[in-house]
């Protein structure tokens, strides 16, 4: 719905429907099960459910989104695994080091997030703090070299991050760590899809399989 109010046509991926259809111009990475810590080198597990064929399909499609210059959003899990093709890792699970957040997962606002007032995001958002849901154990820890952290909430975890203009190597890339999508009625969260609809808009390439969606 919320891809339809802001004038896009959306398409699913999954790994059982890999079929691309042409003339995409950006890609949304959604949320979902915990992504396997093997892909950040780090070991263990924290009572998650992994998708190994999931991870390698979104892995993949954040690579063909990148290489063949098209915004991408990432949404949650999707954010993570941005940040974790990019080069950076993440917390495996933040439950106990939560101290002033809440610990429940909920869709409605139950926690704040400050946003950098110099950031794209605060300027989107217009605002510099957002009240957001929670419905994650793991979050990013390290950001990659190229994406910045542009907002945290009051136990210090990056709950989103973007590329700046400055990275030319890199397409419009947003990514956050809650559920816009869950909270339509919020002015703020439709303009994280309303942005990156206009990205989409002003885009002249389209996504191309640069990296098979192997099996």
């Amino acid at each position: 719905m919320s891809l339809k109010l802001v004038g896009c046509i959306a398409h699913y991926v999954t790994p059982t429907n890999r079929v691309i259809p042409p003339q995409v111009s950006g890609v949304i990475i959604r949320g979902g099960d915990d992504i396997d810590p093997q892909h950040y080198g780090a070991h263990g597990v924290a009572g998650a459910n992994y998708d190994a064929q999931r991870d390698r399909l979104e892995m993949t499609m954040v690579k063909n989104a990148i290489e063949s210059g098209v915004p991408l959003l990432g949404i949650c899990r999707g954010a993570q695994l941005i940040n974790v093709v990019l080069g950076g890792t993440l917390h495996m699970d933040i439950r106990k080091q939560r101290k002033i957040t809440p610990n429940k997962n909920s869709i409605f606002g139950i926690k704040w997030a400050d946003l950098e007032p110099t950031s794209q995001m605060a300027g989107y958002l217009k605002r510099e703090a957002i009240k957001i849901n929670s419905l994650h154990n793991q979050a990013v820890n390290t950001i990659s070299n190229h994406p910045v952290a542009t907002a945290q909430d009051r136990d210090g975890f990056i709950q989103a991050f973007e590329k700046r203009a400055e990275h030319n190597h890199l397409p419009w890339i947003i990514g956050v760590q809650w559920h816009p999508e869950y909270m339509p009625y919020a002015i703020a969260q439709r303009r994280i899809f309303k942005t990156f609809a206009e990205a989409v808009r002003k885009t002249p390439n389209q996504l191309t399989e640069k990296h098979p969606l192997a099996h």
